[in-house]
């Protein structure tokens, strides 16, 4: 949270399964969507939060298998962990928290005790304020019951969460995705970046705690679960903060930033032509890499247009681009090389996504972007030049460590 100096404009905390994740959407079309729309306009300014069921280690597995932007922060276990997005520190002053009125061992004696109770969880999923079983969802309600009674009686302040008509999870009374986002957002205030907007994104029964915090947006993807909508009937329906979304997934969430008009929700993936009047350094590199995956994916026109906007936008004398091997391409180089790739990655699951960009000021018409593994220095056209807006003087890119020049098995790339 320390990467913004003030206020965020606009807090997302989102679930992962069939929330930004749409596990029967094989293409990830949403997730990549949501992905171009963040990066393009609400890196600089907003915080990304992954709240999830998840524990790290499974949130880590689920991050190798899709393309998943690095949020600012994770709430993995359904709440009871807390960690720094990129470097995956625990918060300890979150773990101290919930030591009160906690002891794990008595909440295995007690759950011990139900014969509904014996199917625990995978031993990951199982954290220090986390005890999870599965249970069939006809016997769920009066075991919740009974063991809220028998841990109160022991002296423990537990909450038991169920969700998805089968997972049953007890954690410490302020633990759950509620209790953590609480807790961020005080802190937040405390130094004075309390954010202007939170919207908050679900689909099933742990999630629904996350809309009873005041004052966010809330939506519910189309695909929500059985339980968060008999929630939503009972409790929410009457909110104007809290929508049921028609389209599925991280589609959803886009969809509910235009509705409550949080800000911009037409991502560079929605655009089909190259020339967009813009002088927003961020969204020209979102917009150029995600046309330059079309081309070689054979999905846009093979036209001499796209490589003459190509040659507006780059300077004619020079090296425009260093690639990962450190060789030196000028602009005819670069367009050559372009039009010789046309069309082949199509048939393949080849897509480019950026993470982490980051925009500055250097000049005062020149702007230095980074991604994970590219440098783009920008700068503006002279009045009456052919570009649209924004000159490329200079692009360097870098390979992750260990990795080489030969191409991905999933073909995915990642800058």
């Amino acid at each position: 949270m320390d990467r913004l100096d003030s206020s965020s404009k606009l807090m997302i905390v989102s679930d992962l399964d069939q929330t930004m994740v749409d596990h029967d959407d094989k293409h990830n079309t949403s997730l990549l969507k949501f992905n171009a729309l963040w990066e393009a306009y609400y890196r600089r300014d907003s915080l990304l939060v992954f709240s999830t069921g998840r524990s790290s280690t499974s949130y880590r597995k689920l991050r190798e298998e899709r393309p998943l932007l690095t949020p600012d922060l994770t709430v993995t276990s359904v709440g009871t962990v807390i960690e720094d997005g990129d470097s995956m520190v625990e918060d300890e002053e979150w773990e101290q928290f919930l030591n009160q009125n906690w002891n794990r061992d008595i909440v295995v004696e007690e759950t011990l005790k139900f014969p509904e109770l014996t199917q625990l969880q995978s031993e990951t999923e199982q954290g220090a304020h986390k005890v999870s079983f599965f249970i069939e969802k006809d016997k769920a309600p009066r075991v919740i019951d009974l063991l809220s009674q028998c841990l109160e009686k022991r002296g423990l302040d537990v909450k038991i969460v169920y969700s998805s008509g089968i997972a049953l999870d007890v954690l410490p009374k302020h633990a759950g995705k509620a209790g953590a986002l609480q807790y961020l957002l005080n802190k937040l205030k405390s130094n004075g970046k309390a954010p202007t907007n939170v919207l908050v994104c679900g689909d099933s029964g742990n999630d629904t705690e996350l809309f009873s915090i005041p004052d966010v947006y809330g939506v519910m993807v189309s695909n929500a679960g059985e339980d968060l909508l008999e929630w939503y009937m009972e409790n929410g329906k009457g909110n104007p903060k809290v929508m049921h979304a028609s389209e599925r997934c991280a589609g959803g969430i886009i969809e509910a930033i235009g509705s409550f008009e949080l800000g911009p929700n037409l991502s560079p993936r929605d655009i089909r032509c190259c020339k967009v009047e813009t002088i927003d350094p961020c969204f020209e590199v979102m917009k150029f890499y995600v046309l330059y995956e079309r081309w070689r994916r054979g999905e846009v026109e093979k036209s001499e247009l796209y490589l003459e906007h190509l040659k507006s936008i780059f300077p004619a004398k020079g090296t425009v681009l260093v690639d990962p091997n450190g060789k030196e391409r000028s602009r005819e180089e670069l367009i050559d090389g372009i039009r010789e790739s046309y069309g082949d990655m199509k048939g393949t699951p080849f897509r480019i996504w950026l993470d982490g960009l980051s925009s500055s000021q250097v000049g005062f018409d020149s702007w230095l972007l980074r991604g994970c593994f590219t440098t783009v220095l920008m700068s503006s056209q002279d009045k009456g030049s052919k570009g649209d807006g924004l000159m490329w003087m200079h692009v360097q890119h870098t390979w992750l460590d260990g990795s080489s020049s030969e191409p991905q098995q999933h073909y995915n790339c990642f800058i």
